[in-house]
């Protein structure tokens, strides 16, 4: 079984786990500044802060796990598999960051319903990818594991549904097409978060499923 394959370096576990808790905080913070674009008067520069602030916090956590991976002999898992994984948890940080940099680039003073449910499926997705990664360590929790990436994959086929109404009523309703060109990479950046979050998911029954 997988337990008896680790008791090599378990700080990767660790990092794991550390990226996971900075992701879910920018998810957070995306979602509180989706309702803040649309209360009046609304004080949305502290989210934009924290979410600044868990990808910087998440740039260093994927740092030190690459130091790690380049000093570490044996590895708990194949080098390939977690290399692979810390950068895609680094890209859902990341684009989380850039879907609040485009609301702020594009001047969006107001969240569509649309945009505040992608946000809130995407917290939800984040929230599954960190309890996937937390049952890890031990191939006891394959089932578990398991389980999580298929809820993870409901979510992006969710927020692909989504995404779809958004579009439809975007192109026959919003007759200012600045706005359109503004909504539908919104829209678009939105989405794609649930897709590495898929990736992530995908990474993950990989390593079950070889390992168990």
């Amino acid at each position: 079984m997988f337990g008896r394959l680790l008791p090599q370096e378990g700080r990767f576990f660790d990092l794991f786990n550390a990226h996971t808790e900075q992701i879910m905080l920018g998810a957070e913070a995306l979602v509180a500044l989706m309702a803040a674009l649309n209360k009046p008067n609304g004080e949305s520069a502290e989210y934009f802060e924290a979410i600044d602030a868990a990808e910087d916090r998440a740039d260093s956590v994927t740092h030190e796990t690459m130091a790690l991976l380049h000093k570490t002999f044996i590895t708990p898992l194949d080098r390939d598999e977690i290399h692979k994984l810390i950068s895609c948890l680094d890209d859902i940080i990341d684009l989380i960051k850039g879907a609040a940099q485009i609301l702020t680039l594009y001047d969006i003073r107001r969240a569509t319903p649309e945009a505040t449910n992608l946000a809130e499926i995407i917290l939800s997705s984040c929230d599954r990818v960190r309890s996937a990664v937390r049952l890890l360590p031990s191939m006891d929790n394959g089932p578990a594991i398991l389980k999580t990436c298929e809820e993870i994959d409901r979510l992006e086929s969710d927020a692909d549904r989504v995404m779809r109404g958004a579009m439809s009523r975007l192109f026959r309703e919003e007759p200012d097409v600045r706005q359109l060109i503004k909504l539908k990479a919104v829209y678009e950046l939105l989405e794609t978060v649930t897709d590495r979050c898929e990736d992530a998911a995908n990474i993950i029954e990989g390593i079950v499923l070889e390992n168990s």
